[in-house]
């Protein structure tokens, strides 16, 4: 099996349990891991023997723009489409994380990372 990675994905959102976060929103990052079979596409050059990673970051572009309060159900929806859309994942990983959190410390960010 294969793997295809987009990694360190950059997007600002209204993700957040806080009314202020909701309001302000803030900066998040997305790493995806996709486990799919791409050697027709590795032998043959053509892109119809893989996933477009393009259209990947689409669906990960929209789902980020709708706001929800958890990042873990951010992250959750995004895999759901992501394997509802594209039949050939066998696979999926994501990591979401929300940079510099509303905590009361220094932390640059907090992630989750849920597997299907």
């Amino acid at each position: 099996m294969n793997k295809i990675l987009l990694e360190g994905m950059k997007f600002y959102a209204e993700h957040g349990y806080y009314s202020e976060e909701q309001k302000i929103g803030g900066e998040f990052s997305v790493d995806l891991t996709l486990e799919t079979e791409f050697n027709e596409a590795a032998n043959a050059d053509d892109i119809s023997g893989t996933i477009n990673y393009e259209a990947v970051y689409e669906v990960v572009k929209e789902e980020m723009s709708q706001p929800v309060q958890l990042i873990e159900h951010a992250a959750n929806k995004i895999l759901n489409r992501l394997i509802q859309e594209f039949k050939q994942i066998s696979y999926a990983k994501i990591k979401l994380s929300k940079l510099n959190p509303p905590i009361n410390g220094e932390v640059e960010k907090v992630s989750v990372i849920i597997e299907k």
